[in-house]
């Protein structure tokens, strides 16, 4: 049976290899073939995905990979905070400078 095509992407997201992915797609097949009885209609397919992504789950579960990115976003955030201040004290002086010269707003 052939795997689905996303199956490289589910992988990547949850952290295991293709190779590893193919053979829980494989056993989410079996399960889901064994739980409804039936081969191709969309009660199976479902079943299939709902098995396969609990699988992935699980597995994911089980590595020791630590999670990078979400402390890497924090990071970056943390960094453009200074930036993000310095925009909007700019913002606020040029309104200011704009009520105060009497020179109108353009719309944006």
């Amino acid at each position: 049976m052939k795997t689905p095509k996303l199956l490289p992407w589910y992988a990547r997201k949850a952290g295991v290899s293709t190779e590893r992915a193919e053979a829980l797609w494989h056993k989410a097949v079996r399960e889901a073939t064994a739980e409804t009885g039936w081969v191709g209609n969309s009660e199976y397919w479902g079943a299939c995905m709902d098995t396969f992504v609990a699988l992935l789950e699980q597995e994911r579960n089980t590595l020791c990979a630590p999670q990078v990115v979400p402390f890497v976003r924090s990071h970056n955030r943390m960094w453009r905070l200074p930036l993000l201040a310095m925009e909007d004290v700019f913002s606020a002086f040029h309104a200011n400078w704009q009520r105060h010269t009497g020179v109108p707003r353009k719309a944006a």
